[in-house]
């Protein structure tokens, strides 16, 4: 190791000597990781956050490159005062950036997205219970639509419990047969 790189690495004071690109490199290379280990603290061990601010802080090096001299001070000084600077105006701008809550009563665009498939399922599965008997789906109405219990459905329906079962037996067997033809790929009514 060359003595100008120690001296470098004990005080942080010099660049090496030659053109702007090696100079960087020698400046990225030698401070590194100290900077990035002290951005993480202040981040609260936050990695990522830590390295998107280092990321600022080499291109404010980048562009001061000239100042970044022994005459002028400490190198790793006015690197770990950037970063310190940096840091603070991320967490600033994070809070002063007002929290997101939907409105209520009013779906955001992601839940419209939802309700169209929604409603493409609830037209095919409305379709494919009209090719039942009656009989048949008003069982599946009750049970799985209205979410009834086979005996709660029988009472309502007015037939023996086992009758219900049976309708329903029946009529998931023909939705199995018709759906996939329906094009529904969640086939959760007649599983």
């Amino acid at each position: 190791m060359t003595a100008t790189l120690r001296r470098v690495q004990d005080t942080g004071t010099a660049l090496g000597t030659g053109n702007a690109e090696t100079s960087f490199d020698e400046l990225v290379r030698l401070h590194r990781g100290p900077l990035l280990a002290y951005a993480t603290r202040l981040t609260g061990g936050d990695r990522y956050r830590a390295e998107d601010a280092l990321q600022e802080v080499w291109i404010r090096a980048w562009r001061n490159l000239d100042r970044l001299v022994a005459e002028r001070g400490s190198v790793r000084g006015w690197l770990t005062r950037v970063t310190h600077n940096v840091v603070i105006d991320q967490h600033r701008n994070r809070s002063a950036r007002p929290t997101e809550v939907g409105i209520e009563g009013r779906p955001d665009a992601a839940a419209a997205g939802d309700r169209h498939d929604e409603t493409l399922v609830a037209m095919t599965v409305a379709g494919a219970l009209d090719t039942l008997g009656e009989q048949h789906r008003a069982a599946v109405v009750e049970v799985y639509l209205r979410d009834r219990t086979a005996a709660q459905a029988a009472t309502v329906l007015g037939v023996p419990v086992g009758t219900v079962k049976s309708r329903l037996h029946y009529a998931l067997r023909t939705l199995r047969d018709i759906m996939p033809t329906a094009g529904v790929e969640n086939r959760a009514l007649v599983a």
